[in-house]
């Protein structure tokens, strides 16, 4: 063996180590030791301010805290203690742990393992950040209902304990500590009280001089089934969850409202021929449904799984004439003017729009309405991509809607003027989830009409040519919709979309301002509800989504936009 080889073989070093003095080796021993408490567990150092560095001005944030030393009892200062994230109370004498543990709301680690607890509060089911609890080697014979409420954690130590043998079992079974806390949440009485009714607002009265017709919309992202799992919304009992319970009452929501024309997205392709069309035909209405594309791929048992949009109409007041799908990923496809951006990013995402040109009955009207002026409207809904990562495809996505809607617009419009040259223009509602918030690219190009070439949604990609292709370019580096829209429900709600994570507005109601009037919708849902009753998210036991129906009552008149007595359109 040469010289440099000796230098870097790894056996050279084992051998040093070997010829480690008695001395060396005994202080290792030591300061390893002193690591550890007498039960074998690591010790954590902490720095306590001297007086000096107190005069210096100089502060100490715990973040952690142990307690060790055979401790009967806790003062009540420690509850004071809001910013800790962890504390480790293990390895005392501990017989009681107070509910006031439930000010420590920042808790992520709890281990009181190794104490003499027989029962524990139902309080600690209040600290929702917590990731592991450790309780191993107590006497408790049971666990309150409120652990299942801990739907962050992800370590719950119970070994040593006398709990019951089906508890014991669903811990130890794979992924037992989510089994066993939703075990527990689904076994919590619900006291939470119904949610009061949301108010009506009115915002317009109709204008009785000319013919008009009433026509209340809604809009709502029903949460479809495979989406509702305890893994993404586990603060929710999962028969709360389930479909059987949650269509029910989606369903009452519905009928509740008795809107004209309804909006639904993320309705599975199953549950649109066997339960939202048949149930709501009684109802008078009649509906048109697509899913998203991925379906043309697929098997038919696998294709009733998929999700999709559907429009409901109530009968009497409406007639298809017909309906359209829009497709943004064949949009994307034979848009992309070989653009990698183009095909790798928007091309993939399967959303869909769908639209449905209706015809407005005789029966609808109020104030009479000569019977050869017939009054069309296109109905659109649309389920925009989710991703936030992704916010150049949200908005190129409504970018080719627009376009696609301007397009059925103009040939309907042709083709009805073609027979009758005192037809009104076709007004148009456009609904959906678009999962944009108010401040981004999507909504502003639906409601200003235009864009900004180098708006920061865009992300500096190279879209430029196929925008070109699907929007109007009166201006240099502005991308414009002939459209004149206005959000229903700008200002109204706090949020249309309420999880845990997440709490925003992304479903809206836009419609023609010209040739539109909102005479009333539907306003939010008490905020201090969720506050009082400490609801961490939706779905919940009394709320089957986690959007809100959007619902908004509009006067249509064919003379709209040449006499607006009101004085309303528009003002938003």
């Amino acid at each position: 063996m040469n010289e440099s080889t000796e230098e870097c073989s790894p056996f050279k070093d084992r051998k040093k180590k070997t010829h480690m003095s008695l001395n060396d080796k005994k202080r290792l021993a030591r300061e390893k030791a002193e690591q550890y408490n007498s039960n074998g567990r690591p010790l954590r150092q902490y720095h306590m301010l001297t007086a000096e560095e107190v005069k210096q001005g100089k502060e100490t944030h715990w973040e952690e805290l142990e307690i060790i030393g055979n401790v009967k009892s806790l003062s009540s200062t420690l509850w004071h203690m809001t910013t800790l994230t962890g504390l480790y109370l293990n390895d005392n004498q501990l017989t009681r742990l107070p509910p006031d543990i439930s000010n420590l709301v920042s808790l992520q680690y709890l281990d009181l393992s190794g104490n003499k607890l027989r029962s524990l509060p139902a309080e600690l089911g209040e600290l929702i950040y917590l990731r592991e609890l450790h309780l191993g080697y107590n006497l408790l014979r049971s666990l309150p209902h409120e652990l299942g409420r801990l739907f962050q954690l992800q370590v719950l130590g119970l070994a040593g304990n006398p709990l019951c043998q089906e508890v014991m079992k669903l811990h130890s079974e794979p992924n037992g500590t989510h089994r066993l806390l939703m075990y527990l949440l689904d076994s919590l009485q619900v006291r939470v009280p119904v949610p009061p009714g949301r108010p009506w607002i009115p915002l317009s009265r109709p204008n009785k001089n000319i013919p008009s017709c009433p026509v209340t919309v809604m809009c709502y992202n029903v949460l479809c089934e495979k989406y509702a799992t305890t893994q993404m919304y586990g603060y929710c009992p999962s028969w709360a969850l389930s479909w059987d319970y949650r269509k029910k009452v989606i369903l009452g929501e519905i009928r509740h409202y008795t809107a004209d024309i309804i909006t639904l997205q993320e309705v599975e392709t199953d549950q649109f021929y066997n339960f939202f069309l048949p149930e709501l035909k009684k109802d008078g209405y009649d509906g048109v449904f697509s899913p998203k594309s991925r379906a043309k791929t697929m098997s038919e048992n696998d294709r009733k799984r998929v999700d999709g949009c559907a429009i409901f109409y109530r009968a009497i007041k409406f007639t298809l004439i017909k309906e359209h799908l829009i497709e943004f990923n064949q949009l994307a496809m034979a848009n992309s003017c070989g653009s990698d951006d183009m095909l790798n990013r928007v091309m993939p995402r399967d959303n869909i729009g769908l639209a449905a040109l209706l015809k407005t009955n005789e029966t609808a009207w109020e104030n009479s309405l000569p019977s050869e002026v017939q009054q069309p409207i296109l109905v659109c809904t649309a389920h925009i991509h989710w991703d936030p990562e992704f916010c150049d495809v949200k908005l190129i996505q409504i970018m080719m809607l627009a376009n696609e809607l301007n397009t059925i617009l103009e040939d309907a419009n042709r083709n009805y003027r073609s027979v009758n040259h005192h037809q009104p223009p076709i007004q148009l509602l456009l609904c959906g989830d678009f999962n944009s918030l108010p401040d981004s690219g999507v909504i502003e190009f639906l409601s200003a009409g235009k864009v900004s070439s180098d708006h920061q949604d865009f992300k500096d990609l190279q879209y430029k040519t196929l925008l070109q292709k699907i929007s109007t370019c009166d201006r240099p580096n502005e991308f414009m919709h002939s459209f004149k829209l206005s959000s229903a429900y700008e200002n109204i709600m706090p949020f249309t979309n309420y999880t845990f994570n997440f709490k925003g507005i992304i479903d809206y109601i836009f419609y023609t301002r010209q040739t539109m009037t909102p005479l009333g919708l539907l306003g939010p849902l008490a905020p201090e509800w969720f506050k009082d009753n400490k609801v961490l998210g939706c779905p919940h036991p009394h709320i089957p989504s986690d959007h809100f129906p959007l619902l908004v009552e509009f006067e249509l008149s064919p003379n709209a936009h040449q006499n607006n007595s009101n004085g309303l359109i528009g003002r938003r």
